[in-house]
């Protein structure tokens, strides 16, 4: 046993400043010791000088609650597969350097530094020191190794970006607040990890495997919705999201992470796919995955797996609302990308592998999806680990439209090839504007390499002969400028007659409000009419909504869906399809004077409500890693049509260097309205002489 009255170490100094700053990990914390795998980190034991000479050092390191994993710190110099200490005296200090494997667990550790005399006992056992391991994009033999520094300033130093949504048309984009290193998300981090049905039914076997990205990846993917599990977020597609937040109106992810710890991990209410997807990316980042957002416009859902997205109408081109779950398609879809090497697949696996946390479909009896390698989409290697058959359809499957006639017969009416899965976008390491990635999700349209992927992975190419839109007499477009909320506006239908004959037919016209996962609303506009097209000419129709006609039924994301339908005696029916999304005004944001640590700053916020009604219950959501927590700022009383609002706060600023403000509005009628602004935070100089260089 110890004989504690001796106390030959008085003191230990993690040297967390220097070490958190070699780790790159000083923006999360100052005062605790986080350090990356695979590369080494000191710390000093002071010592009485009465340390004999025969005495020497044995460390411990335990994981888990219990200490479930235990690992014996050797000292042979140069292992690489396990950890190993080296040590130097100097006066009366010992330098211990602690190496570890490029593959260790990552965690909580809590490390014993035992004295030992020459015969083998313990003459002092100090009190554990604990510190956390993250993953290392830095080290070479890491598997999340990236060999490129602007893309880890981005994909795991960067604590803000923007997530793009809307239709692959009309691509808009919302800032968001990561905040990964912001006080204690990294616990909360671990705290997910350890709150996972794995980790809940055996953490020893969990802690172990927490060395493989691609576990810990998909455990996260899990986790961060609540299907199933203890999971952070639970999701609502339709209004009313009265129990909760709506999901549209949430800057960041650090409100939602601290509040599923708050309240002992009750799932936070409510997400949408990006939210999921900027939970998860936050998540990631932060235990040293990199990781980037990715949107997928035309998004479609294969519930059946054969590649094919059926949409049924009646013969009033109203949607199936079965009663069973169905095939569909979302204006956008978010999921996030992480960077690894895929040990546990043949070659030509590594890189980019799809992560997506929002609950769709089990995957082995859970609500998760990946990590599947971009590169098996790209190529149609459906038969790699994970989930790749499901991803493949959401940006590659045809989408068929057949309207069921009132004898039970089904019609296929249009055919759309090349509408799913368009315009793949990222936000750019190099600044705030799109990087799109489609073509390292697939193959030129119509290119040979592309129609070879397609029979790799058993998706049919032809059309049948009559929906080939080349070959057809009628041609059916619909044109529209961009739209503001709150106006009234046009939409043209254009038939146009190829043919030497004039063509009599029948045109119906249905504008209605969907959500963005395709889910109708209600109807704002329906005509039928006889239109005369004569030959070689082209016939317009003009459609005009009113602001009354789609405010009552029109969801957050502002979009309408006009179908045009045209019946002729010369051939098969058409259908054309448009997603109109309303914009909405600027929010303007102004950052009065300079910016620095903990001093208050004061900034103006400004917009002007585009509806013809008042808003009643103004509020904006104010956030910044490094700046200040979500904080509230109301409105007084209503504001009328097309007036201009201002509100003013001051907030002092925690963390210096180049930070975004993220601002939401929100009120009864009109929501969702984002902007930001770059906010430079100086340092706090000591004394107010500054010496100019060569003035001394």
């Amino acid at each position: 046993h110890a004989n504690h009255n001796v106390s030959f170490i008085t003191h230990v100094d993690l040297r967390s400043r220097e070490n958190n700053l070699a780790h790159r990990t000083k923006e999360i914390d100052r005062q605790r010791l986080i350090v990356r795998r695979g590369q080494p980190f000191s710390i000093t034991l002071q010592c009485s000088d009465s340390l004999p000479t025969t005495h020497h050092l044995e460390l411990v390191l335990h994981l888990g609650e219990r200490n479930e994993v235990v690992i014996n710190v050797g000292n042979q110099r140069g292992v690489r597969n396990r950890w190993w200490f080296s040590q130097q005296e100097a006066q009366d200090e010992i330098l211990l350097t602690l190496h570890s494997p490029p593959d260790a667990v990552i965690g909580q550790y809590h490390l014993a530094v035992l004295m030992m005399s020459s015969e083998g006992r313990i003459v002092q056992e100090m009190e554990k020191i604990s510190f956390h391991l993250l993953f290392n994009p830095w080290c070479k033999d890491d598997v999340v190794y990236l060999p490129d520094e602007i893309l880890l300033q981005e994909y795991i130093m960067n604590e803000n970006g923007l997530i793009y949504l809307g239709a692959w048309d009309y691509i808009t984009s919302i800032p968001w607040n990561y905040g990964q290193f912001e006080d204690y998300v990294m616990d909360i981090c671990f705290e997910v990890l350890n709150n996972s049905k794995e980790a809940l039914n055996n953490l020893k076997m969990d802690i172990e495997r927490r060395s493989d990205p691609v576990y810990v990846s998909r455990i996260i993917t899990a986790m961060v919705n609540a299907n199933g599990d203890r999971g952070v977020l639970a999701g609502r597609w339709q209004e009313p999201y009265t129990q909760g937040v709506a999901p549209n109106r949430w800057t960041g992810s650090v409100p939602i992470l601290r509040e599923w710890s708050r309240t002992e991990l009750r799932a936070v209410k409510y997400g949408q796919c990006w939210v999921f997807a900027a939970v998860a990316c936050t998540v990631l980042r932060c235990l040293g995955i990199p990781t980037r957002l990715v949107t997928n416009f035309s998004s479609a859902h294969d519930v059946d797996g054969n590649l094919s997205i059926d949409f049924l109408l009646d013969e009033n081109l109203q949607s199936f609302e079965r009663r069973y779950r169905h095939d569909s398609s979302w204006n956008f879809h978010c999921w996030v990308e992480s960077w690894m090497r895929r040990d546990d697949l043949p070659n030509g696996n590594d890189g980019w592998q799809i992560l997506d946390p929002t609950p769709q479909e089990l995957s082995d009896g859970v609500f998760c999806c990946g990590p599947c390698p971009v590169i098996a989409i790209k190529e149609g290697n459906l038969g790699v680990k994970y989930d790749a058959p499901f991803v493949f359809a959401e940006v590659n499957a045809d989408m068929v439209y057949w309207i069921v006639q009132r004898d039970g017969q089904r019609r296929k009416i249009r055919v759309d090839e090349s509408s799913v899965g368009r315009h793949i976008s990222t936000k750019s390491v190099y600044g705030d504007y799109r990087e799109d990635l489609t073509l390292q999700y697939k193959y030129p349209e119509g290119s040979k390499k592309e129609r070879e992927v397609y029979e790799r992975a058993g998706r049919r190419v032809m059309l049948p002969p009559g929906l080939d839109p080349e070959k057809r007499q009628l041609k059916l477009t619909i044109k529209h400028a961009k739209p503001v909320f709150g106006t009234d506006f046009d939409v043209i239908v254009e038939v146009k007659n190829e043919e030497s004959s004039d063509v009599q037919a029948q045109l119906t016209l249905l504008a209605s409000t969907i959500t963005y996962t395709s889910v109708h609303r209600g109807e704002c506009q329906r005509q039928s009419i006889t239109v005369n097209v004569p030959a070689n000419k082209v016939h317009r129709e003009v459609l005009r909504l009113h602001y009354d006609d789609y405010a009552t039924c029109v969801s957050e994301h502002r979009l309408i869906r006009v179908k045009a339908f045209l019946e002729a005696s010369v051939e098969e029916p058409i259908m054309a399809v448009a997603d109109i999304t309303l914009s909405t005004p600027e929010l303007h944001i102004q950052v009065a004077g300079k910016a620095v640590v903990w001093e208050p700053v004061t900034t103006y916020i400004s917009f002007s409500n585009p509806l013809p009604v008042p808003l009643k219950g103004g509020v904006f959501t104010v956030e910044g890693a490094g700046l200040l927590t979500a904080t509230q700022v109301y409105v007084d009383g209503d504001i009328s049509p097309g007036q201009m609002v201002s509100v003013k706060f001051s907030f002092s600023p925690m963390r210096s260097g180049v930070k975004k403000l993220m601002v939401d509005f929100d009120s009864d009628r009109l929501k969702d309205v984002k902007g930001s602004a770059t906010v430079v935070v100086r340092k706090k100089y000591r004394n107010s002489i500054s010496v100019l260089p060569g003035f001394y």
